[in-house]
């Protein structure tokens, strides 16, 4: 379906009114656009504003038309527009032309009886289906769209009156029984001035006699709420942590989903791309590898870098095209379980002190010979203390061609980097 527009006025320019029909895949949208007729109104100072009663039924209409996109299983949202400048209407598509029409005889002859007629049409028994009570709709009869989709439609228009949707869907029909939580029924009758006209009809409710009962198809059993003492709240002090070892500031204010995200990445590593294949445990990847395996080397550097707060991913090269870098740099991922669960990164240099271990002591004097220097080695958390920090500096050592003694250390080495260094070489290390 195209878009198709409508002129409301003789003069076709700028400066006229329209009403145009834009479909998306759910629903259409019919606006009615006055920008030109404003600002021609504004210059010669006369009022664009809309009515009252044109705004009101414009919204009136969008409260029915959109429950009833949702009725039919649309997932999204909408945008209201209700303004001088323009009214969007959301009409489905068997009311579309009823819908152009009815603003069409707002706009020109505000007339709003249309609008009005249009929402009450649209309008769904949702008093009925939320009532007290347990009790069974039937799809043909008392909703249209598929069980489920009816089902999951209840439960967010319950949930935005208040209430707790006790419901099941089967092969053609759908049980509900509606009540209210205790926590909701005092936020209700503490706060009436934001819900006007509120009335609990749930609590204590008690169905007549000869009420058809939903049949127990097995799992738990129903009903081990009923009669219930509702749970008390107290106020307590409660420990203020503004960041989580991952890295994740808790007060930052950012999505709900982004820190379980992060934390899991941290616990168990990034997962392997299913584009890349690991044959065997470790990769070594460099500044002239594919770029997909670049670009996992420099996902899996920001954890690191996110943990402990470092300005700077100690990998680089995951943008651009592959280079030949002087100093080779390096980054070795270890996979297991299907996820890069240790990674060291490194670089060859020829600026390195001897730091005695055993001493503490200052660092020695310079020393020129070229070695393998790490930048940075990670372990996820869940992995750490299972020796494979220890793994990839031997991989590092082998594919330098010396001995794991040899491998210097970037300034400064961690704490967690001295405790893997005594380990490894008791007597000191290299430090560049």
């Amino acid at each position: 379906m195209a878009e198709m527009k409508m002129y409301l006025d003789d003069d076709r320019s700028w400066r006229g009114r329209t009403i145009s029909v834009r479909p998306a895949r759910w629903y259409a949208s019919v606006r009615l656009e006055r920008d030109g007729y404003v600002d021609t109104l504004t210059a010669r100072d006369e009022d664009p504003s809309l009515a009252a009663g044109f705004a009101e039924a414009a919204e009136r209409f969008n409260d029915q038309a959109t429950t009833r996109i949702w009725y039919d299983g649309y997932p999204g949202s909408f945008l209201s527009s209700t303004g001088a400048r323009g009214v969007t209407l959301y009409t489905p598509f068997t009311y579309m032309e009823s819908a152009r029409e009815a603003l069409r005889m707002a706009e020109l002859h505000h007339d709003y009886a249309a609008l009005h007629s249009l929402s009450d049409e649209l309008a769904l028994p949702l008093d009925d289906w939320l009532r007290p009570g347990e009790r069974e709709l039937v799809r043909g009869t008392d909703f249209s769209p598929p069980p489920t989709v009816f089902l999951s439609f209840l439960r967010g228009q319950a949930s935005r009156r208040g209430l707790r949707l006790n419901g099941r869907a089967e092969a053609g029909s759908v049980w509900v029984r509606p009540t209210v939580p205790a926590l909701q029924k005092r936020i209700r009758e503490a706060l009436p001035e934001r819900y006007p006209g509120w009335v609990d009809q749930w609590t204590g409710h008690i169905d007549p006699g000869g009420t058809i009962w939903r049949p127990w198809v097995g799992g738990r059993e129903q009903d081990l709420s009923r009669g219930a003492v509702p749970i008390g709240f107290h106020d307590a002090p409660v420990p203020s942590i503004g960041r989580c070892p991952c890295g994740f500031s808790l007060a930052s204010g950012r999505s709900d989903t982004e820190h379980p995200s992060r934390h899991a990445q941290w616990a168990f590593g990034i997962r392997v791309p299913k584009n890349l294949e690991f044959p065997l445990a470790l990769a070594v990847v460099t500044a002239q590898s594919p770029i997909a395996w670049r670009r996992l080397a420099g996902r899996t550097g920001r954890l690191p870098q996110r943990e402990s707060g470092y300005d700077f991913n100690s990998w680089s090269h995951d943008i651009g095209e592959p280079e030949e870098t002087p100093e080779r740099f390096r980054a070795y991922l270890l996979q297991a379980d299907e996820h890069v669960v240790g990674y060291l990164a490194a670089h060859d240099t020829d600026r390195h002190r001897w730091w005695d271990l055993v001493k503490g002591s200052a660092y020695d004097q310079p020393d020129g010979t070229r070695r393998p220097s790490i930048d940075m080695i990670w372990v996820a958390d869940t992995y750490r203390r299972h020796g494979v920090g220890g793994t990839l500096l031997q991989a590092l050592a082998d594919d330098s061609g010396c001995e794991i003694t040899d491998v210097s250390w970037s300034h400064p080495v961690t704490k967690a980097g001295q405790h893997l260094a005594r380990r490894i070489s008791p007597g000191g290390i290299w430090v560049s």
